[in-house]
């Protein structure tokens, strides 16, 4: 019985642990730039991600992202949503409905096989809010998500509609890095305040 209690518990713990870590800020002493370069830091409810101008301070995506790599380049645009996650999560769930148990369990305990998803956006949208940064702190951003991409193999994988595609990443997903704590992580690393751990989508989309 006290087992059974335990598994019960489990989960909120984690949900309480996610909120105390996303609470504590990282870099507090941060503020808005007051020029420099917008970007937006995006959820579809579940996961987080970052939407980027294609070009802008002399950093352009377009040789290591290309419009070339969706199903249809007519589609390449101005800004890119970036996203970090679990590899067969990403690729057997296009939708909520696909998910299962198994693949759930699998990205939470832990998984070295992650992707890059980028979507093409003519403009940000969904819940996208806006973020200025300043020269600096843009190119440490734009530095830390492409370090975020496997070098060794750059290949693009079919994404799940006309405009967005995969492509191998580096890092290790499980329950404690995932795929919100990745967003958290470059911010963080740009310099921008944000929880010290942000599991959850709420957890990074608080601080903007």
């Amino acid at each position: 019985m006290k087992l059974l209690q335990w598994l019960l518990l489990l989960p909120l713990l984690y949900l309480a642990m996610g909120a105390i870590g996303g609470a504590i800020p990282r870099n507090p002493d941060w503020q808005e730039a007051e020029d420099g370069v917008t970007i937006y830091v995006a959820t579809n409810g579940m996961h987080t991600g970052l939407v980027l101008p294609t070009r802008a301070e002399g950093i352009d995506w377009s040789p290591l992202v290309r419009a070339q790599d969706i199903a249809d380049p007519r589609y390449g645009g101005r800004w890119l949503w970036f996203g970090w996650g679990e590899r067969d999560f990403y690729l057997n769930t296009p939708t909520w409905r696909e998910l299962s148990f198994g693949t759930a369990l699998h990205a939470l305990t832990g998984s070295d096989r992650t992707l890059m998803h980028v979507d093409h956006l003519l403009e940000p949208w969904g819940d996208a809010r806006p973020v200025r940064l300043n020269r600096a702190q843009y190119r440490r951003l734009a530095a830390a998500i492409r370090a975020s991409f496997d070098p060794a193999e750059h290949r693009p994988i079919r994404g799940y509609d006309v405009a967005d595609v995969f492509y191998p990443a580096l890092g290790h997903y499980d329950a404690v890095r995932t795929c919100n704590w990745w967003t958290g992580r470059m911010l963080a690393q740009a310099g921008v305040r944000v929880g010290a751990w942000t599991p959850f989508s709420a957890t990074v989309m608080q601080w903007f």
